[in-house]
């Protein structure tokens, strides 16, 4: 029988257990039936066999983005949200005057949301020491109606003074464990809130309704296959995130995806983390909600709910991170799970974690402080020790400042780590004044955890970051940072090989599905995406930019971009 697509004349990465490196490959009825040299492939293929000739560019597996919000990333992006990120957006003028014009297009009343701003961008914020977003910056440009804008890591909401009418927010509401309610030095509040605390305004957001979803996933599907995105993890879909993310993170995501799914046309494969509890959860109400009821799944390989989110943490930039060192500025953070002292956060923590590993799931854990970390990989090893279950697969996610002893421990307890360089390239020159240069340097020990054996991811956590796998390549090589292009942390490098497999390979571990995807290896899927250029010949910083020609979904081309005829 002919082949339905072949691929030749061109370095086919493979990234098997060899990592080989072919010439060509043929495509039947969705699977790959031949790898090899062109040769290889000439009797596959027939009168309706569509034939690409390469011409030395290369093919790789589909990239898995193993940790993005996609639904979130859908409703956080142009039309569906306002653009605040850095380079659009340079300074606190700049969205004010974005804000204006969104406040003139809209209704009276109506909500005005936008995403991406970084304080460490902002230009009034670098030139004055102490400056930082405040309402009084939003309520002139926007008196009447409410406006709710969520930073790069969304972490952290900046709002103005309707939107805290609206909520019902002043200085004296009570404020969830774990959350932070900024107030000036005039006692006021200054409309910035962090973790937890932001669904004290998420929670009077208009109502996300499942068209709403829809058109978001779709939104996002459509940049993801432009890019060669062919599998994803959506991490946090469940009765914890009805309140974060404008809603984006609620139980009825997981209804669209799976419709979207048995419709076949969800047009990349999903897995999803069920999310019993948001930041600031109790063990109690992350127990209620582990048997939350799932939609049906009839194609795992299309869509299916693998594991349980928990957040055990923030972040290292705005000092929620829980770590053993203080900041620059003071202060250890904190678990952001409920309890007064850090023991009781530390007893609910292992106590979530016990509840999931004894409910047969896989976890995947936030968190990124060094104390956090371990407080993490101890209560997995307690659940492991008390209920052992073979092959789990438990991981951290992001992992920032994970130690060298700790790796060493989890590759012997099988737990592994997905790890964020577009994250690292965007804010590695900002952390020195958060941790200083030799932790900011650290941050995502890339190398030290491929070293250590442990299984290692690559991942956007769009829409933080854009889910651009190129920058990411480039990043791990690198190790330079967005606004300087200085190294930071030139020990850590890693390999094309190794950088590949993160987006490869190893997220088909983490997704249970080694022996059937991530590879390009006869009898696996045909997932795969052609670049415009040779990549072994291509100098690293030009990474980013390299063209994504043709991606490819289980044999059917779902992307492809026209390429110019050579003169």
């Amino acid at each position: 029988m002919s082949a339905d697509l072949v691929l030749r004349g061109g370095e086919v990465f493979t990234v098997d257990e060899q990592f080989s490196i072919a010439q060509a490959i043929a495509v039947r009825d969705g699977e790959i039936v031949a790898v090899g040299t062109d040769d290889d492939v000439a009797a596959l293929i027939g009168p309706d066999t569509e034939v690409v000739e390469l011409a030395g560019r290369s093919v790789l597996p589909g990239i898995n983005d193993s940790h993005l919000h996609a639904i979130a990333f859908g409703l956080d992006t142009p039309p569906l949200s306002l653009d605040l990120s850095h380079p659009a957006v340079t300074s606190i003028a700049d969205i004010r005057d974005a804000v204006r014009d969104a406040v003139a297009a809209a209704a009276p009343g109506e909500w005005v949301v936008g995403t991406g701003w970084d304080d460490g961008y902002l230009a009034e914020c670098r030139a004055e020491p102490g400056r930082v977003p405040h309402r009084d910056d939003l309520d002139d440009v926007s008196p009447d109606n409410p406006v709710f804008l969520q930073d790069y890591s969304r972490h952290t909401t900046w709002v103005n003074s309707a939107a805290l009418r609206i909520a019902g927010v002043d200085e004296s509401t009570p404020v969830p464990d774990g959350g932070y309610l900024d107030t000036g030095t005039d006692g006021r509040l200054t409309g910035i809130v962090r973790e937890g605390a932001q669904s004290l305004v998420q929670q009077v957001l208009p109502p996300l309704t499942a068209a709403r979803r829809e058109q978001a996933i779709r939104s996002a599907v459509a940049k993801f296959q432009e890019l060669g995105i062919t599998s994803i993890t959506d991490p946090a879909l469940g009765p914890g995130g009805e309140a974060l993310a404008g809603g984006a993170m609620g139980t009825e995501g997981l209804s669209v995806y799976a419709r979207l799914a048995a419709a076949g046309e969800l047009g990349v494969r999903v897995n999803a983390l069920l999310l019993p509890t948001g930041m600031s959860g109790s063990a109690e109400e992350f127990e209620q909600h582990l048997d939350t009821a799932l939609p049906e799944q009839p194609d795992p390989r299309t869509f299916r709910v693998l594991g349980v989110k928990v957040f055990a943490d923030g972040i290292p930039p705005t000092g929620s991170a829980w770590m053993h060192e203080e900041y620059l500025t003071g202060g250890c953070g904190a678990l952001c799970v409920s309890g007064g002292t850090d023991d009781e956060r530390v007893e609910t923590l292992r106590r979530m974690v016990s509840a999931g590993h004894r409910a047969g799931r896989q976890l995947g854990i936030h968190v990124t402080g060094d104390r956090a970390i371990d407080a993490v990989v101890d209560a997995i090893a307690a659940a492991q020790a008390e209920h052992p279950r073979p092959d789990a697969r438990h991981y951290l996610i992001h992992g920032d400042f994970v130690s060298a002893p700790t790796l060493a421990r989890m590759a012997e307890l099988g737990i592994g780590v997905n790890m964020n360089p577009t994250i690292k390239w965007t804010i590695s020159d900002l952390e020195v004044g958060v941790v200083g240069a030799e932790r900011a340097a650290y941050e995502w020990p890339y190398r030290l955890a491929a070293e250590t054996g442990v299984h290692l991811m690559s991942s956007s956590d769009a829409p933080v970051t854009a889910p651009d796998w190129r920058q990411g390549l480039s990043t791990m090589l690198l190790r330079e940072g967005k606004a300087s292009g200085e190294v930071s942390g030139a020990e850590q490098r890693i390999d094309l090989e190794t950088a590949l497999r993160t987006y490869t390979s190893n997220p088909a571990w983490q997704d249970f599905a080694e022996d059937w995807k991530g590879t390009l290896e006869v009898g696996k899927v045909a997932d795969l995406v052609v670049l415009g250029v040779g990549l072994r010949a291509l100098d690293p910083h030009d990474m980013p930019t390299m063209p994504v020609d043709l991606t490819v979904l289980g044999g059917r081309v779902v992307h492809r971009r026209p390429v110019p005829t050579p003169a």
